[in-house]
């Protein structure tokens, strides 16, 4: 695999010229990651230049304020291996909240922040990167797609066809794939769970088909609840084998800290000898990765939020262990001492105080995220977990003030939306009988949408629909039908201004919908 990359960054240095940045704004890339010549603005200046240099774009969708975002400037987009790849492709980055952004990521059907993707030099997509494996893994499968023959969409039909040989790295690319952002670009959300099926019984024995295997039993873990599996008897034994070799647990921790609630409880009954024995396992995968220096801080303490996890399954509102209480104190606290750079602790201290937060260490958590308000350069997404801290002691006032403070304090159009409707839905939730602040908050919301360029796309879009949902479930019995037609009348004045040929006008037109008789 070294040599086949060696042999490839050869060719594309020789062959192409650098891209020049003299109109790029760079203002949102990180000091972190000032090594990369990161093309912003005209995303279609930038897939011509590749086009005409033969060179592969990677184009990279995140916000300022994503932890999982911070993390990857951090730890990825940093390192040396990564800045010397990026030599041999167009670097794309588009924020969330840059102009047109949202209908870019229509565009691209690129929703979840991070999201990365890598397209071949006539814009063909080749593959998504996954964004929460260790760098050192991330960089191995950007490697492997730097060097692909074909697009993954290609590589996926000849697997499920039996008809064509794959390598082992053709392999690795669809057991590495991201399927959380893959956003039905390869498969339809229904056929997700065959497919993969199809895929780990295809699979070579060995470290992808242990993955692929284990992608399987979270999508089957994960799935709506119509469609949720019962209990497997087979899943505790492949469990069990990837938890008990320390390398696999690594290789495979981004999913094994995700989701050990849920894959736990597709793999056992509950209060079963084999769902202690499972859970047991379980726990000392999680101290291996906790204690694992060579993974990053932000990852480590995930294997530790995982603990307090499984500690919750049989006994969801049961006092921790003191041993583990006292484990949780201490991560987080030498976590807190030793993260200095300011991207890394947007991730850091969010899965620290979210780690105490689980633990039952409420006061504990605010202050770390207050603390952090002063520090941080998104403190509005902080906020949000301050408000949520206050809804698990059951201080509806707090949490609502909290909500408040982070929409009044967020920035950027999409990120504004998102905070809005997040403290609207706070208001349906906790004061569904304050209607004149929730129309109020509603008319907020829907002025700045009034204002904002391609509002309706793709991640503001799923947003709106989510709100649109909520505001029909509070007025399911009519009790709030003067203020739910204020609010649509408002909305029907956004509408109205929208082109009669735009998208966009259908998609603001149904988004209250249910609420029409």
């Amino acid at each position: 695999m070294k040599i086949r990359y060696l042999a490839f960054a050869a060719m594309m240095f020789a062959a192409a010229p650098a891209l020049s940045l003299a109109a790029a704004e760079k203002s949102a890339v990180p000091a972190a990651a000032a090594g990369i010549d990161w093309y912003e603005g005209d995303v279609d200046a930038a897939f011509a230049f590749a086009k005409t240099h033969n060179k592969p774009l990677f184009l990279y969708w995140g916000a300022a304020w994503c932890p999982p975002c911070n993390q990857v400037k951090a730890t990825i987009f940093n390192r040396q291996g990564f800045i010397e790849r990026s030599r041999f492709f167009v670097p794309v980055h588009i924020d969330g909240d840059s102009p047109g952004a949202q209908k870019l990521g229509a565009r691209f059907k690129v929703r979840g922040y991070p999201t990365m993707i890598l397209f071949k030099p006539d814009g063909t997509e080749i593959t998504r990167l996954p964004g929460e494996v260790d760098a050192e893994r991330y960089l191995k499968t950007l490697t492997l797609g730097l060097s692909a023959n074909r697009p993954i969409k290609d590589t996926l039909q000849l697997a499920l066809s039996g008809k064509g040989k794959l390598t082992a790295d053709d392999w690795r690319l669809l057991g590495y794939y991201s399927w959380d952002t893959d956003e039905q670009q390869l498969v339809s959300s229904k056929d997700l769970l065959p497919t993969l099926k199809r895929l780990a019984a295809a699979c070579p024995p060995g470290d992808t088909a242990k993955r692929l295997a284990l992608s399987v039993l979270v999508a089957a873990a994960t799935a709506k609840p119509e469609a949720a599996a019962a209990v497997d008897p087979t899943a505790a034994a492949q469990l069990s084998r990837v938890l008990s070799d320390a390398r696999s647990a690594r290789d495979n921790m981004d999913l094994l800290t995700n989701y050990p609630a849920e894959l736990v409880g597709l793999a056992s009954a509950p209060k079963s000898a084999p769902r202690a024995k499972l859970i047991a396992a379980w726990n000392l995968a999680m101290q291996r990765l906790t204690a694992d220096a060579t993974l990053s801080k932000a990852d480590r303490l995930s294997a530790l939020a995982a603990q307090v996890s499984l500690a919750r399954i049989e006994t969801p509102t049961g006092a921790l262990t003191p041993a583990l209480v006292k484990d949780v104190r201490q991560q987080v606290a030498q976590a807190d001492h030793a993260t200095t750079d300011i991207y890394e602790r947007q991730s850091v201290m969010s899965t620290a105080a979210h780690t105490l937060s689980e633990a039952g260490l409420l006061d504990e958590s605010d202050s770390l995220l207050k603390a952090e308000l002063k520090r941080s350069h998104s403190p509005y997404y902080f906020m949000l977990s301050l408000a949520s801290n206050a809804k698990k002691r059951g201080d509806k006032p707090a949490a609502i003030n909290w909500y408040e403070q982070a929409y009044q304090a967020a920035q950027g159009p999409a990120t504004r939306l998102q905070w809005g409707a997040a403290y609207l839905n706070g208001l349906l939730e906790l004061a569904p009988q304050d209607d004149a602040r929730i129309e109020q908050v509603a008319h907020s919301v829907l002025q700045e949408l009034g204002m904002t360029q391609n509002a309706f796309y793709e991640r503001n879009r799923s947003v709106l629909e989510k709100l649109g949902h909520k505001l029909a479930d509070w007025n399911a019995n009519g009790s709030h039908d003067a203020a739910l037609r204020r609010i649509q009348s408002q909305l029907d004045g956004v509408c109205a201004k929208l082109p009669v040929g735009d998208p966009q006008r259908a998609t603001c037109q149904g988004l209250l919908s249910p609420t029409r008789a």
